[in-house]
């Protein structure tokens, strides 16, 4: 055996007896999630703590001195937190299915591999799943950086009880996935609206005359395509793994920071943290001068910053419409509270949506 094998051997048994001692380590975290889970049953509380879980990650990022890569500790964490909460008790969200959409992929960035997924067809659906009590959360597209506001889920939102509890931020990269051949063969495209508008330019380009069809999802324009024989879907290339399919092109959004916002929605809104923003829908009289800027007054005068404001129709009578807004801070706190009531009564219809921790940066 030369010296270089000999050196890397004693390596390998080096780095074995890291893996030991971090397999102990796991073991011991897992005993310590399985006593926090006693209490929270106890006390009837959740297993998933948003706050909490971005504490954990980002400080141990602030902390990382060491070799290992920072941005791989989020993704390692993300988990070993998902497996220790399994041990508490079973988190099941419902997401816009199949298997492979972005949905998807947000709610795994967010529960983690440990987590039961339940994948649905449509929003409503999931919507419903969590209203019915047959799924603890759900995640929702609500906002695109290319296409602006995802309405459909604005529009659920009004009328439904549940609360938002988190939101997650993926950035989207569309690829053009075939069964087989090249772009010569390819006869119609498939995707989820969304992924249409977002590559718009880039089909206008390279293949102008295949006509566009709308799917429920990415995912299910793939699976599509999988029994296809000439047609393409735009999706994601984890979807281009489960339907057997061979990416022609990668990365074909317009936008190279193409990133879309996700809402965790549930029943109950989680406690509060030192990072939360509020969103709330709002409308205002149309017939009266200056009743948008007397409803957003209430927020510079209790020194609320207001991050996002955004017109949606109300689908009720013509011309009239939806506020929606996002702004820092928690209902619970004393300034927001203010802001929030002297909003209200400026306002024909106020629906606070959720106070919750801003996502993690991308």
């Amino acid at each position: 055996m030369s010296d270089e094998t000999r050196s890397i051997e004693e390596q390998r048994r080096a780095i074995d007896e890291i893996d030991d001692r971090i397999l102990e380590l796991l073991g011991a975290r897992a005993e310590r999630n399985a006593a926090i889970g006693k209490l929270k049953a106890s006390a009837a509380t959740t297993v998933w703590v948003p706050s909490r879980e971005l504490d954990i990650v980002e400080r141990l990022e602030r902390q990382n001195a060491g070799l290992f890569p920072t941005a791989a500790i989020r993704n390692v964490f993300r988990e070993i937190i998902s497996a220790s909460r399994s041990l508490q008790r079973s988190v099941t969200v419902s997401y816009l299915g199949p298997q492979g959409t972005y949905t998807h992929e947000a709610a795994m960035k967010r529960f983690g591999h440990m987590a039961e997924f339940v994948p649905v067809a449509t929003s409503p659906e999931i919507f419903e799943c969590v209203e019915s009590g047959r799924c603890e959360f759900g995640v929702v597209p609500v906002e695109n950086s290319s296409e602006g506001i995802v309405s459909h889920t604005l529009d659920l939102l009004v009328d439904s009880t549940l609360t938002i509890c988190a939101e997650i931020h993926v950035p989207i990269h569309h690829d053009l996935l075939v069964k087989a051949g090249g772009l010569r063969d390819i006869t119609a495209v498939y995707s989820h609206p969304q992924g249409l508008a977002q590559c718009r330019k880039w089909l206008a380009l390279n293949l102008p005359n295949a006509p566009q069809f709308s799917a429920h999802s990415t995912a299910q324009a793939a699976e599509r395509v999988s029994r296809e024989p000439g047609g393409a879907a735009i999706a994601s290339p984890v979807a281009a793994e489960i339907y057997g399919l061979e990416v022609v092109q990668s990365r074909i959004e317009d936008s190279a920071d193409n990133t879309t916002r996700f809402l965790v929605i549930g029943k109950t809104g989680p406690a509060p943290s030192s990072r939360d923003i509020t969103s709330l829908l709002f409308s205002t009289r149309r017939d009266e001068v200056g009743t948008l800027y007397r409803a957003l007054q209430p927020f510079a005068d209790n020194g609320v910053n207001l991050t996002r404001i955004e017109s949606r129709p109300t689908r009720q009578r013509a011309w009239e419409y939806l506020f929606f807004c996002d702004f820092e801070g928690n209902t619970s706190e004393p300034a927001v509270a203010r802001a929030v009531e002297e909003l209200r009564a400026r306002c024909d219809f106020l629906k606070v949506l959720g106070s919750y921790p801003r996502a993690e940066s991308v």
